[in-house]
């Protein structure tokens, strides 16, 4: 079956998007080698290389296609993509060098028409909630350009759903009875989406559009999909189960790393200032 795929096609590098990521790393790099004290090999710059490189194998790499050979999978892939890349990439922000881009005029400007960080989470709870309904997931698995595009609205979102944790700008962080409110929201929110996949399992299950794209596209009977690509319990109602607890503990596992990241340098900061 994978080797269907391979003569296809469809398991592709996304090599224009390598290109671009690998400018944004040079660039990144010139910045803290110029602006900053930090070294390439500390925490930071790893941190930074580490999400453009995840950013790229989830969407840029062939396991893109085989993220969407079920529910789990994909699950896995979305978690990744918003839960985990959002608070790493912000956390490899320098605070000077952050600080200096918050005085181009521009930045200053387009700063003051984005969204508050709880407006942020409730849009992007709702429309990745939306996200898994079978009659948008049907129309994201007809138009990649839709598909594409409401991703990396999910993405923008979340990297500002993320910032009270995580923000390079010390007085921007949430602490204390603040921060666990805002997680507790997170997970509130957050929850319908996975609960979705679990309780829909339980009654009659969802078909996979983009399976049946992928299926249809190489002329493979839809009825034997889940067995010839991959063998159950994959695109089974336990797939879709595993879709909703895997989704619930990375969110939480992220929410537990981001909230214990840059206290101590909140702590310095606060010192300083005093």
């Amino acid at each position: 079956m994978f080797n269907i795929f391979l003569l296809e096609g469809q398991f592709v590098w996304n090599m224009p998007l390598l290109v671009i990521f690998i400018g944004i790393a040079i660039i990144y790099s010139f910045l803290v080698h110029h602006l900053t004290e930090i070294k390439i090999s500390h925490k930071q710059p790893l941190f930074f290389f580490l999400s453009i490189g995840l950013i790229y194998v989830t969407i840029g790499s062939p396991l893109t296609t085989i993220s969407h050979l079920s529910f789990s999978l994909h699950m896995i892939q979305m978690s990744i993509l918003y839960f985990v890349i959002p608070p790493m990439l912000v956390l490899a922000i320098p605070g000077n060098i952050f600080n200096r881009i918050k005085k181009f005029t521009i930045i200053d400007k387009l700063s003051k028409w984005t969204l508050s960080p709880r407006v942020a989470l409730i849009v992007f709870s709702i429309l990745f909630f939306m996200y898994h309904l079978p009659f948008l997931l049907k129309i994201f698995s007809l138009d990649s350009y839709i598909h594409n595009g409401y991703m990396l609205l999910l993405f923008l979102l979340s990297l500002r759903m993320w910032w009270p944790f995580v923000s390079p700008d010390p007085k921007k962080r949430f602490s204390g009875t603040r921060k666990k409110q805002y997680a507790v929201l997170s997970s509130v929110l957050l929850l319908p989406a996975c609960l979705f996949f679990i309780f829909s399992a339980l009654i009659n299950g969802i078909n996979n559009p983009f399976l049946t794209q992928i299926t249809a596209h190489l002329c493979i009977p839809s009825q034997s999909n889940s067995f010839n690509i991959l063998p159950p319990p994959f695109n089974t109602k336990y797939d879709q189960v595993m879709a909703g607890f895997i989704m619930l503990g990375l969110h939480k596992m992220a929410l537990l790393v981001s909230s214990q990241n840059r206290s101590e340098e909140k702590e310095s900061y606060v010192k300083k200032s005093g």
